[in-house]
């Protein structure tokens, strides 16, 4: 598979009860495939995966899967610090039909180079589908070196990576080190690293402007630079507002305030507070998404 484009990091709607919302979900998809989304990436950190238990994430996976129905890629997030509960989600996401699979490098128990190596090893071994490894060391505590990335693509099915450490550097290592394809996981980086090699997104952003997110990488793959310039600059500004609080917390009360979704988290995550919601609903309004 060719990862080449914008990929959303979907959120996960709840109800006001805390139940995942399956009809806000169905109308989310079918939004982002309409905008000319090039792929979703459900059950990622964006999409609350840590709040899911496994039997909630392997449905919303297989609704996502199902909803979709290759009319773009489904890369299914299955990352754990557990191998083996990323192995079982992993397996599922194959089985179901997924296109590929996130998976976040294991957090908190913090392992060695080796470690990731036979962590990574052990899932994509034992599944067909291309694995995206996910280096966000804000999350984790942990970063991938370039050189356990160069050691990991020699697994034929290791051929991604989503790139989150804002480090240019790491990704220029990386784009140096070996051939794999690599995607912004900032968006305010997005040009940055495909000016140094990298091949799109996996964004936040997009899921409030798939559409104006994705001519952004496209007009930098088909060689309209001043065009993703452009684009750039117009949309920086939504960019960071979503990381005023922690992600998908200002994302969502985004995608609250324009109605497409109820404004609900589950704990640990609450709602904003009142200043900064009042800071990002004047950016909405700013960029006429309100």
């Amino acid at each position: 598979m060719d990862f080449k484009g914008c990929y959303t990091a979907l959120v996960t709607p709840f109800t006001a009860d805390g139940a995942v919302d399956y009809e806000a979900y169905r109308a989310l998809l079918e939004w982002q495939i309409a905008e000319g989304i090039t792929g979703i990436v459900p059950c990622g950190c964006t999409g609350e995966a840590a709040t899911l238990t496994h039997e909630e994430q392997k449905k919303v996976l297989s609704f996502a899967i199902e909803t979709v129905n290759k009319r773009v890629p489904v890369i299914a997030g299955t990352g754990s610090n557990n191998t083996a509960e990323a192995l079982d989600l992993t397996k599922f996401a194959d089985s179901a039909g997924a296109d590929g699979a996130l998976l976040i490098t294991p957090y908190y128990n913090k392992p060695t180079p080796a470690g990731q190596y036979e962590h990574y090893r052990c899932v994509a071994e034992a599944v067909k589908i291309p694995i995206m490894l996910y280096n966000v060391p804000g999350r984790t505590g942990i970063s991938i070196l370039p050189e356990t990335v160069a050691r990991l693509t020699e697994i034929k099915n290791i051929t991604v990576i989503k790139e989150a450490s804002g480090d240019l550097e790491q990704v220029s290592r990386i784009a140096t080190a070996c051939d794999i394809q690599i995607l912004s996981g900032d968006d305010s980086l997005t040009l940055p690293i495909m000016s140094v090699g990298g091949t799109g997104v996996v964004s936040v952003v997009a899921n409030l402007i798939p559409g104006e997110f994705t001519a952004l990488v496209n007009a930098y793959l088909t060689g309209d630079t001043a065009a993703a310039q452009a684009a750039h600059k117009k949309y920086y500004g939504l960019c960071k507002a979503m990381f005023i609080e922690t992600n998908p917390i200002p994302v969502k009360t985004s995608l609250a305030a324009m109605g497409k979704i109820q404004e609900a988290f589950r704990l640990p995550l609450v709602g904003m507070g009142d200043e900064n919601k009042k800071k990002l609903k004047q950016v909405l309004k700013d960029y006429n998404l309100i």
